[in-house]
């Protein structure tokens, strides 16, 4: 049996469920999104490890279109994050919409019907349009290491977190220092006996301006129309300031790196101990991190940090590059995701059968719009391609694509087309300039490398302009750019 719907939408994170809202606001109810797990949540349901929050301050890291006024602090945590999203889903009426337990493992374009259809873990789906909200954080990237299958104790990703291993007075080994990585490590190093951090690239890591949310704040946000969304605005604002200092005015970094060497000398007397955790690039190449716990961690005895990399792992512990032997009972992999290489997990074929990842890894990672591909007629993908954010919060730029979306959708109504398919000359003029401003900002200038890139050493990631800009790029369909096909 094959279950024929208009529009499928795979996943229940921001992207998933701000496009299910946007799509019922339009009046389009024939839809269903397909979803792995047992509830919505996306990444916010997934990570579960110590510490886990947002690095954006919470009343922009939310729908405009369903603020919430009661959020708890600056910078919520996954818990509270996770609540709002469910919180939505009951509000929006959208849970009746999705199918649990539903894991997408393909999709095909038929070009004569002009549909795709959609490969599960049970009943195949047909739909005109495609939407893959999975995101790029979904896919843990746990390193090939030597030896790692003879270890004998627990180990597991930070996304995938065994809340059943006891911590308590174990020698632990961290591989990896990024995001997560310092959230739940100052957490862990009170309850561990012993605690030893790899780290191969020192992180930038800013103090973290987190403080509880008056309750005078949260009544006069919720009593006085207009307060919250005044707030709000000047919070965009002052995120998207930051985007001056990566979008090639790299004079203003100096700055922001003095800040981090001030608090990083202030919290680590010992020279050779803050050497290790200083940066050999500038900020911002790598993704800049917020922590308040972080360097203070490593004066305690019990935490050591370990810079010579990660050689082979025994049954009872980690070698590293010099020959050192470093017992552990528990090894947690801080290693982040697959993110431009996530789509190497992704079974999608378009126009005469093109294979989507082979096409990736052939011909670089190029979409239009950061959207949509052409050769891939009415299929979208929610933060695709260079719309990932370094400074602001990329539900914003979820919004525009979701009001993309129906706009195309209307458009393909009102010229009675089967399908729209991005042209080849709007999807390169669309990289060119794209490729263009990365390598005027940061990410390529910075001196480092990055998961930013690709396997061409090209940055496929980051979006490299103003968050409104990318709104003005979204607001209209310019119908040149696509060919418009009627149904055989």
């Amino acid at each position: 049996m094959v279950i024929k719907k208009d529009v499928i939408i795979i996943g229940t994170g921001f992207a998933g469920m701000g496009a299910a809202m946007k799509l019922r606001q339009s009046g389009r109810e024939d839809f269903v999104i397909l979803e792995k797990a047992h509830d919505v949540g996306g990444t916010w349901r997934d990570n579960t490890y110590p510490g886990c929050e947002c690095d954006i301050p919470s009343h922009m890291y939310s729908f405009s279109y369903e603020l919430n006024t009661d959020w708890s602090k600056s910078f919520s945590g996954q818990e509270e994050i996770w609540a709002y999203l469910r919180k939505v889903a009951d509000e929006q009426g959208i849970r009746p919409y999705i199918s649990f337990g539903v894991e997408v493992t393909g999709a095909t374009w038929d070009e004569d019907q002009k549909v795709w259809t959609i490969r599960t873990n049970g009943e195949d789906y047909q739909a005109r349009v495609l939407i893959a909200g999975v995101g790029g954080l979904h896919i843990p990237n746990v390193p090939e290491i030597a030896g790692a299958d003879s270890f004998e104790g627990p180990k597991f990703h930070s996304a995938q977190w065994d809340h059943s291993v006891d911590l308590k007075g174990k020698k632990v080994v961290v591989i990896g220092t990024g995001a997560s990585a310092i959230q739940f490590i100052p957490i862990i190093a009170q309850e561990v006996g012993q605690l030893t951090v790899f780290q191969r690239t020192a992180a930038w890591v800013l103090p973290k301006k987190d403080k509880p949310t008056p309750e005078w704040r949260k009544k006069a946000f919720a009593a006085i129309p207009g307060a919250h969304r005044a707030y709000r605005n000047a919070l965009y604002w002052s995120l998207e300031a930051r985007a001056i200092a990566f979008n090639g005015h790299l004079n203003v970094l100096p700055l922001a790196e003095k800040i981090v060497k001030r608090e990083l000398a202030k919290s680590i007397p010992d020279a050779e101990l803050r050497a290790k955790l200083t940066p050999d690039y500038r900020l911002g190449c790598k993704r800049v991190l917020q922590s308040n716990t972080y360097y203070p961690t490593f004066l305690r005895d019990d935490v050591e940090l370990n810079t010579d990399g990660v050689r082979e792992i025994l049954s009872d512990g980690v070698i590293d590059n010099n020959g050192v032997k470093h017992p552990a009972d528990i090894i947690i992999y801080g290693t982040g995701f697959h993110v431009i290489d996530a789509f190497d997990y992704l079974d999608i074929k378009g126009k005469d059968g093109v294979d989507l990842a082979a096409q990736f890894r052939d011909n670089g990672v190029e979409t239009y719009l950061g959207m949509t591909i052409n050769g891939f007629p009415n299929l979208y993908f929610m933060l695709g391609p260079n719309t990932a954010l370094g400074h602001n919060s990329v539900v914003f730029m979820i919004e525009q694509q979701t009001k993309f979306i129906i706009r195309m959708l209307d458009e393909m109504d009102r010229r009675d087309v089967a399908a729209a398919d991005a042209t080849k000359e709007a999807q390169s003029a669309f990289n060119v300039e794209i490729q263009r401003l990365v390598e005027k900002g940061i990410w390529t200038q910075g001196g480092c490398t990055s998961w930013y890139l690709d396997s061409q050493g090209k940055n496929r990631t980051i979006w490299p302009k103003f968050t409104f800009q990318y709104w003005w790029e979204t607001r209209k369909i310019k119908g040149s750019d696509f060919a418009w096909e009627r149904a055989a």
